[in-house]
């Protein structure tokens, strides 16, 4: 590689959790910097998302938008990352104002990279600017050194695609043979054509012998990779990761690990089988409940679900006998993959492949397209990974348009073929043409949102009706808010989750406010004021880990016995004791969950402000599609008809009408009510103003009233005259 610039350096030693250096490298300039953090940095943003979300306020204005070249990309471990002694501590978050969005997005990736980048001296990477030339970055913490060098160049058939490229690069780096001392992070040329470009997380799996990779895979993050000419970037050290941390009291560490570890090792195998199945268990409980994405969330069941149920991926892909966790010492493993794929469609078709995956939401972006072969699903994983496409995004934006055919909004002519549910070959041919840009790809890979005003314009142009009657059509059932594609929940049914997606910061994304298990399959939500209470308290918590460097898997997904004694089983708190002791024990702090709850605010309120700033943050950007509500169009209140029913005769003190149309009618309206009512309820609950503002006693309460925030929420006239 041709090497642009280089620098000696001298890795700060992790204390503590910390290194307290960000590494900066401004690629308009090839300019590498390291910055020494104030101590009292972490004691506010803690790290992960925190330090994304201030790096990104602070160097971002409502100006910017994803190519920018002041975009801010972020990479951030936290404190508690890099620990083999406790389960999940190999998350790290990418962040950048996002292309679908144009706001602050995040997207929580496991793998290597955070806890090597932490042993080579940095809690996170900036990296700002574009190159002219697509560059690679390497920080090796065993020769002292960071270089941004020129991206080599392989054949086509690695050089255009994410994985094939980093393995080929990570070899390269490693003289020929892997090593898990080395990691790295890659985008492919998908994320050059469509705006939900991902970010690929690779490490060297010793078990399989090979590269594998965890995605960072929301919002778009690898598109602004791309767009600033940044290939791959590197992580190196062959520093120990046993108590790579520095812990202020390692005994404490092992302590909590051990008691966490055999909680997972006892009771998974009792619930979800997560380390048998991975997170493909969830298509048997989402289809059971009537919550499996059918048809563009048209229907949550069919009867041909059962074809991608975890079990056939369990006897058909998986193996058996390797254990899959992404990160060393988490005994979870879920991280499933498969190996000697032989691909049948597509570019790469006759070659053998290893899959890492499918995770469930990769499982019910194929089912949202009407499709039920388990082995496009792996297929239809490797690719979206390869070509560096997000593959919930790419699901539910495709899956828009085969409705739009449906309901005769979009015809064979406009696309060039028939793209219609079920069908794989026509699905296919559209994943292709977006990871290329070409043919109606390039309209496909602008996502949901601005798929609609394409189609609308398209349709007008044809046809003497009004844009308003258009437009209200399409925004029933085109299933994004903020701009990100939902993911794969329906949510007809759960008002909570519903709450969950419209006031998701990122938009309606899950890792925010998974609460769609414990409302409508665990029934632990019965009451509004459950329902409103959690959706403060989850997204808070939730944040936290996304700050703290943590899966939340073993936590949310693996219930500890004692929780059912507790006041609030969902918040399953036993197991939160665990992470309480972990964090302070780390660090050396002695805080409560209260605590860590409300440092979580701090950072909660501070996306909310670049939200309001970026012109996203108020009550009309927390709309949802009508079909997240209810069942929109008559199919989908006929394929639910006794329940629906039932519903309104518990929830209504007026006579039901007799007419199934009428009883429709109405159920929407009670439906849309019910939403309306639960906004004022939550924001409440959040210290917000009835339009979803923070009030500034939230905002000073939270430490953030300086004067950029003032002047923000005085546009917005929060304050009193």
């Amino acid at each position: 590689m041709n090497v642009l610039q280089k620098i000696n350096y001298e890795p700060a030693k992790v204390k503590a959790g910390y290194t307290d250096r960000i590494l900066n490298i401004d690629l308009d300039n090839i300019d590498i910097n390291i910055t020494k953090l104030p101590s009292d940095f972490k004691d506010k943003y803690i790290g992960g998302r925190g330090y994304a979300i201030k790096l990104i306020w602070d160097g971002t204005t409502a100006d910017t938008r994803h190519d920018s070249p002041e975009n801010i990309l972020v990479m951030a471990g936290g404190p508690l990352g890099n620990e083999p002694g406790f389960p999940g501590t190999g998350e790290f978050i990418v962040g950048a104002i996002s292309p679908l969005t144009d706001t602050f997005i995040d997207s929580n990736v496991g793998g290597h990279f955070a806890p090597l980048l932490k042993l080579a001296g940095f809690d996170a990477l900036s990296v700002s600017g574009i190159s002219r030339k697509d560059v690679v970055i390497l920080v090796d913490g065993d020769a002292k050194t960071i270089s941004i060098a020129e991206a080599p160049e392989y054949d086509k058939e690695i050089g255009e695609g994410s994985i094939l490229f980093g393995a080929e690069l990570l070899k390269d780096v490693c003289a020929g043979k892997y090593n898990d001392s080395y990691a790295a992070v890659t985008a492919g040329n998908g994320a050059c054509n469509s705006r939900f470009g991902i970010v690929n997380s690779l490490y060297y799996d010793r078990r399989r012998n090979r590269i594998r990779s965890k995605q960072a895979g929301r919002g778009g993050t690898g598109t602004v990779m791309r767009q600033k000419g940044l290939r791959a970037v590197i992580a190196v050290s062959s520093l120990p990761k046993a108590n790579g941390n520095n812990a202020v009291n390692p005994k404490e560490v092992r302590k909590a690990g051990s008691a966490l570890r055999k909680v997972l090792r006892q009771c998974d195998p009792e619930q979800l089988h997560l380390a048998a199945w991975g997170t493909t268990v969830l298509s048997e409980y989402m289809d059971k409940f009537h919550i499996f994405p059918i048809n563009n969330y048209q229907y949550g069941q069919s009867p041909e679900s059962s074809k991608l149920f975890s079990e056939i991926f369990l006897d058909r892909y998986f193996s058996k006998k390797v254990p899959d966790g992404c990160y060393f010492g988490c005994n979870l493993a879920c991280a499933k993959g498969a190996e000697d794929v032989i691909l049948t469609r597509g570019p790469q078709a006759g070659q053998k492949v290893s899959v890492d995956g499918p995770e469930y939401e990769t499982v019910g972006a194929v089912s949202c397209m009407g499709i039920f072969d388990p082995h496009y699903v792996m297929e239809y994983n490797w690719y979206c990974d390869e070509y560096g496409l997000d593959s919930i995004s790419t699901g539910v934006t495709v899956s828009f348009f085969m409705e739009c055919v449906q309901r005769g909004f979009l015809s064979k002519d406009d696309i060039g073929y028939n793209l219609e549910f079920g069908n794989i070959d026509t699905a296919d041919r559209l994943i292709h043409e977006i990871a290329v840009g070409e043919g109606f790809g390039k309209i496909a890979g602008q996502g949901v949102a601005r798929g609609k005003k394409w189609v609308a314009e398209k349709y007008l142009s044809k046809n003497n009706v009004p844009v308003k009657d258009v437009t209200v059509e399409l925004n029933k059932f085109g299933m994004e808010a903020k701009g990100l594609e939902f993911s794969m929940y329906i949510t007809k049914e759960s008002l909570a989750q519903q709450g969950g997606y419209a006031f998701a910061l990122k938009g309606p994304q899950h890792d925010e406010a998974w609460l769609i298990f414990i409302d409508q399959v665990h029934k632990e939500l019965p009451t509004f004021a459950l329902k409103a209470n959690a959706l403060k308290w989850f997204p808070l918590i939730r944040t936290w880990f996304n700050a703290a460097g943590l899966c939340k898997l073993p936590w949310i997904d693996v219930r500890h016995p004692d929780a059912a004694k507790t006041k609030n089983p969902a918040k399953n708190s036993p197991t939160l004791d665990y992470y309480v002791q972990y964090l302070n024990a780390t660090v050396g702090s002695k805080k409560s969950l209260q605590d860590i709850i409300d440092d979580s605010e701090r950072l909660y309120i501070l996306q909310k402000l670049i939200n309001l700033r970026q012109g996203k943050g108020t009550r009309s950007s927390d709309r949802i599609p009508l079909r997240a509500m209810g069942p929109v169009y008559f199919n989908e209140f006929q394929a639910r008809a006794e329940y629906y029913q039932n519903w309104l005769n518990e929830q209504c003190e007026e006579k039901i009408p007799e007419d199934p149309k009428e009883q429709h009618k109405l159920l929407m309206e009670k439906r849309m009510q019910a939403f309306e009512h639960l906004c004022d309820a939550v924001y409440k609950e959040k210290g917000f103003s009835s339009q979803g503002i923070p009030m500034p006693e939230t905002v000073e309460r939270c430490g953030l009233m300086d004067d950029k925030a003032r002047k923000l929420l005085d546009e917005f006239n929060m304050f009193d005259n």
